[in-house]
């Protein structure tokens, strides 16, 4: 299913037309595609963090109609919203520091939407404190998923978020949580130490979490040919510190019951 002609060889931000990826392995080009109406961004390029809309794109083509309401309760830069609307979705967008004027302030934890009222939920949640993404203090993005507690706030807040996605689903609808596992840096290792902190299994974790209010439908493995992870110095680092540089996300599909 293509939605655009292709271009030119060697015309300059050239990406491939889309279509719907037929395996659970998703490898996507770049980070926004080339939409109908001509635009070539999806969301902003200088939010830290933000969704591929690719991925968004491959979730909405087969798990939504036009028409159908997709609700996103950390919308970041608004890339939900710009691809349901080059779909013919109605987006709504909810974030605890709204970026545009077309994303609503909410704590994702406790949602101004009626219960049953969506069609599809996605969402991208903070994978522990790597990035800064409001000075907010509710913000999710300052719990760890690391230290003393093993993350217990952090997952504590997100199985918050997961029981409010559940509410405003509804019944036999889906949602998708695209998320990535983590390690956290030792500070102020000694000389000759290794790097790599604590491991903070994410997926492994938020997954069990949504098998307590959802039917697991896949899990698709996202990965992206990126520049910096095969640069020698990354790489150095990474052998050297004996830690892995991450080299895919986790999509988990997963459908709200009959109730």
């Amino acid at each position: 299913m293509n939605t655009r002609p292709r271009r030119r060889s060697g015309q300059r931000n050239e990406r491939p037309p889309l279509s719907v990826f037929p395996t659970t392995l998703w490898q996507y080009p770049s980070q926004h595609y080339n939409a109908s109406d001509g635009s070539r961004q999806q969301g902003s390029k200088h939010y830290a963090g933000a969704t591929p809309s690719w991925v968004i794109w491959q979730l909405l083509s087969r798990y939504t109609r036009p028409g159908d309401t997709v609700l996103d309760p950390m919308c970041g830069s608004g890339t939900t919203i710009d691809v349901c609307n080059d779909l013919g979705r109605t987006g709504i967008g909810f974030d605890l520091a709204p970026s545009r004027e077309d994303i609503i302030r909410a704590d994702a934890r406790n949602l101004p939407q009626d219960a049953a009222s969506v069609d599809f939920v996605f969402v991208d949640p903070p994978y522990s404190t790597h990035i800064n993404y409001s000075d907010d203090p509710d913000c999710i993005g300052k719990l760890s998923a690391a230290g003393d507690d093993r993350g217990q706030a952090y997952y504590t807040a997100m199985e918050q978020v997961i029981a409010e996605i559940h509410r405003v689903l509804r019944p036999k609808r889906y949602m998708a949580l695209y998320v990535s596992d983590s390690w956290e840096k030792r500070k102020g290792k000694p000389a000759g130490a290794v790097l790599g902190g604590p491991f903070m299994p994410i997926g492994f974790e938020l997954f069990a979490r949504l098998r307590r209010h959802f039917e697991p439908v896949d899990i698709i493995s996202v990965v992206r040919k990126n520049d910096k992870i095969t640069r020698g110095n990354w790489r150095k680092a990474a052998v050297e510190g004996n830690f892995f540089l991450r080299g895919f996300n986790y999509c988990f599909i997963m459908k709200k019951g009959e109730s």
